[in-house]
């Protein structure tokens, strides 16, 4: 099993917010080789999560838009439910053609398949670079060094994953944790009274993955918040 290298009860919020910002600042800046940059959107959509699926869903889609605003950014939206059922949407830079799909989708019963996320990941940053794999889940019940063993691949590919975790899954966290620490990318717990600090982490992760700082900047001028704390420790 994999070690218990972290003390998640020491942790704080406020804590996991500043970690958090501190690894998306040390992620390196995708190429400027004219391309978009490439970001996969991965949600559990087990039955644990449907007490707060209509407000995560809600987020997800202000975060599709806002990507989707900035230019520059491609997206990909990946989601598990049930026995065994894993789908992704095509890459596309149009919010709406995320949101149409997912707003059909509904929680089912099942154990998570995060290890499917990882590899699917793998496989997509292979064919075309992918600049960052956000992750949105409760629980982990999956082989712990399996995770991390396809975290450090994807680590090594430059392909940062950034966990946010709902609710206070001891197990979980310990995982994501090091999933993070492994990949180079970052973790952060929210619940249902750090919606809003979440809807602006993942803005300034999409800005990130879209255009670097400066796109970030952009950002922090017009909203403030964890983006203007992300641009500060960046410079």
């Amino acid at each position: 099993m994999a070690k218990n290298i972290e003390k998640s009860d020491e942790k704080t919020g406020k804590d996991d917010v500043a970690e958090f910002l501190k690894k998306v600042a040390a992620t390196p800046v995708r190429a400027s080789n004219g391309k978009n940059g490439r970001l996969i959107f991965s949600i559990d959509a087990t039955a644990s999560r449907q007490p707060t699926w209509d407000r995560a869903s809600h987020l997800q889609h202000e975060m599709f838009e806002e990507a989707a605003s900035m230019g520059g950014l491609e997206l990909q939206v990946a989601f598990f439910r049930g026995f065994g059922e894993f789908k992704a949407t095509k890459w596309t830079t149009d919010s709406q053609a995320l949101i149409r799909p997912m707003s059909r989708v509904f929680c089912l019963g099942g154990h998570t398949q995060i290890e499917k996320v990882l590899k699917h990941a793998l496989r997509q940053t292979k064919k075309e670079r992918v600049n960052a794999l956000v992750y949105v889940g409760d629980c982990m019940e999956e082989d712990a060094d399996q995770l991390c063993h396809l975290a450090g691949q994807l680590g090594m590919l430059k392909v940062p994953i950034f966990l946010f975790q709902e609710g206070f899954d001891a197990i979980a966290e310990n995982c994501f944790r090091q999933m993070a620490r492994i990949s180079g990318g970052a973790y952060c717990r929210f619940d249902s009274a750090s919606a809003a600090t979440l809807r602006n982490l993942l803005r300034a992760v999409a800005a990130y993955a879209a255009g670097g700082r400066k796109a970030l900047s952009d950002l922090s001028k017009k909203s403030g918040g964890e983006a203007q704390l992300l641009l500060k420790q960046i410079k």
